[in-house]
């Protein structure tokens, strides 16, 4: 029997995702010796599942829906979108589903990467089992980080395994548009979705269960979004649940609530995620296998002095970008705990302290229109317990809204707190507001008074000038 290596490391990471690569760059730049546990490609779902390929998708689309906004363009682009170099270009944005630049990237900081599966087997210690079942033993010194992510969850419908349903993952990797396709849920993956297979030739159909779109934002920004895909050609129901789904001769047959019989080629199911800790060893120390987990500010795991919970893992956030926020922030914490210096966790804003994930968390929706949003909802706030009031302005107050296109919709909402006079969250929809949000992020972020904020000036004329006539509604009433 062949003995099993062990190998020690200060730092082991369960995960190579973006969350998992740049816990990695962190605790690697403080001088800890890491090691990255990966079952599929490195880069994670972000790079080959979710962001990046359905970015690359709704990038002509986006573009396109612009281009047939501006006079003396819009006769150029009124057909069809090549399909053929849209999958392509998609392609070739994750690499073909290949991560040798990625693994190298791991290789080039200094981290040794493990391929195979991961499993916690007791206090700071993973096996790794490869694929040809040979098995490795790490043991951390200091952390281990769990950056594990999450998958789709599937509704509980007889027979729908055998429809083989689409998950996000068929939805950003399909090779061919389908003719027909339902689209069920109504948050960030069904619109994005929705909106780039229709317009890549797919007649769609988007089967909400709840009143509208993208709940957890605004209202507006669904129903402008529900607008746009409505007149795109798509059928968006709302108050609609499946009831039955079947597979019949290669077509899909969905029966709603209402009674309605739907046929497609395809269906995609977008109605949540659950955390991938059912098989990782979670049993050998204590917690519950298939559960989030909590974590304080630093990312460390409730309960415990050596285990991290880093990126969606733990709930806090289900966003790349927060994700690799969290992860300089745990790398700097395990760095700090490591060299015995003193820690800044309960330092609101400090270099050990996610602070961002309870008052700035911004995201994107890249539909068309664009919907994207900072900090706290008008509804979020009050049930917070502060005292708000919503300041809301149409997008085409500001001159560089016309410019952008002709027909401009959108809409703008600050939220601000009346007794401490700073922003609790900032709401953009319409077209190109996907580059307006990083300031709204450091406004809330910031919390910069709203007198300072008078002496921010907007260039004239971008869409920017939005800020000036909010400022301008909030004094005005």
């Amino acid at each position: 029997m062949t003995e099993t290596e062990t190998i020690a490391y200060d730092v082991v990471v369960l995960g190579a995702g973006p969350v998992g690569e740049n816990v990695a760059d962190r605790t690697r730049a403080a001088g800890l010796s890491t090691a990255v546990v990966e079952s599929e490609l490195v880069g994670g779902e972000c790079s080959y599942w979710a962001c990046i390929p359905s970015k690359a998708l709704l990038r002509p689309v986006i573009a396109r829906a612009d281009a047939r906004r501006v006079p003396g363009l819009r006769q150029s682009v009124q057909g069809p979108l090549d399909a053929a170099a849209v999958l392509a270009h998609r392609n070739y944005y994750t690499s073909d589903w290949h991560d040798d630049g990625a693994a190298g990237w791991l290789d080039g900081i200094g981290a040794d990467l493990h391929r195979g599966h991961g499993r916690l087997t007791g206090p700071r210690t993973v096996t790794v089992t490869a694929s040809d079942g040979g098995q490795k033993v790490l043991t951390a010194r200091h952390a281990v980080a769990v950056c594990t992510g999450t998958d789709a969850v599937l509704p509980d419908l007889p027979g729908l395994a055998d429809v083989k349903p689409w998950t996000s993952r068929n939805a950003t990797s399909a090779q061919e548009v389908p003719g027909r396709l339902v689209v069920v849920g109504g948050g960030v993956v069904a619109t994005e979705m929705a909106t780039a297979w229709q317009a890549l030739g797919s007649q769609v159909t988007v089967l909400v269960r709840g009143k509208g779109l993208l709940n957890r934002m605004e209202p507006f920004a669904g129903e402008l979004v529900a607008e746009a895909l409505t007149e795109a050609g798509a059928d968006v129901r709302t108050g609609t649940s499946v009831e039955s789904v079947s597979r019949e001769n290669g077509t899909v047959v969905v029966v709603t609530d209402q009674g309605d019989r739907i046929e497609a080629d395809e269906i995609l199911f977008a109605t949540g995620r659950r955390p991938k800790t059912g098989d990782i060893g979670l049993d050998t120390i204590g917690l519950e296998p298939g559960s989030w987990l909590p974590t304080d500010d630093s990312l460390r795991v409730t309960g415990s002095d050596w285990l991290y919970a880093v990126g969606d893992v733990n709930h806090r956030a289900l966003l790349t970008h927060q994700g690799k926020y969290q992860a300089r922030i745990a790398g700097a914490a395990i760095a700090a705990r490591a060299s015995g210096e003193p820690l800044l966790e309960s330092d609101p804003w400090g270099a050990h302290a996610a602070t961002a994930d309870h008052h700035a968390v911004p995201q994107v929706v890249f539909t068309d229109p664009e919907a994207a949003a900072v900090g706290l909802s008008l509804a979020e706030a009050e049930q917070a317990g502060h005292r708000v009031r919503a300041v809301d302005v149409d997008m085409t107050s500001a001159s560089g809204a016309g410019l952008y296109a002709d027909g401009y919709r959108g809409r703008a909402r600050m939220v601000v707190d009346l007794n401490e006079e700073i922003l609790r969250g900032v709401t953009f929809v319409g077209p190109g507001v996907s580059e307006l949000i990083h300031s709204a992020t450091i406004a809330v972020a910031g919390q910069v008074p709203i007198s300072r904020l008078w002496h921010a000036v907007p260039s004239f004329p971008t869409i920017s000038e939005v800020w000036l006539r909010l400022l301008e509604a909030y004094r005005d009433n």
